[in-house]
């Protein structure tokens, strides 16, 4: 659910209702979407919980190691952040560790006319932590 700040979401809201009650939405036109745990996938090594131990469950995950090179997995948000200098923020944590098969995490705003800018990327992190 959100939180005081606009845009912020826990994904507490439960494994049906993260996308509604954090304002986010899966690309249709991707290859493959995003998923709500509380713990790593069967068989896939990941974290044991969110980046709030005690305080929070849950997380969204992509499988990297069922996926084919290139394979995309997108979500969206569903309104829309005015444009601004220094005041707009996107902050989030982040766990990649340990997969051969782990591509690129990428964080895009779009402009007015539709345009995708890439703001930040990362690849494979190299330490077990969020």
């Amino acid at each position: 659910y959100y939180t005081s700040i606009p845009g912020s979401c826990n994904f507490e809201a439960g494994a049906e209702e993260w996308s509604t009650a954090c304002g986010l939405r899966q690309e249709l036109r991707d290859d493959f979407d995003w998923s709500i745990s509380s713990s790593a996938a069967l068989g896939q090594r990941g974290p044991a919980t969110d980046h709030t131990p005690g305080k929070g469950q849950h997380f969204l995950y992509v499988n990297s190691s069922a996926q084919k090179e290139g394979s995309r997995a997108r979500i969206i948000t569903t309104k829309l952040f005015p444009a601004s200098l220094g005041v707009c923020r996107v902050r989030f944590w982040f766990w990649m560790f340990a997969s051969r098969q782990t591509g690129v995490l990428k964080v895009y705003t779009a402009e007015e006319h539709g345009m995708d800018i890439l703001m930040w990327s990362s690849s494979r992190n190299e330490e077990d932590k969020w």
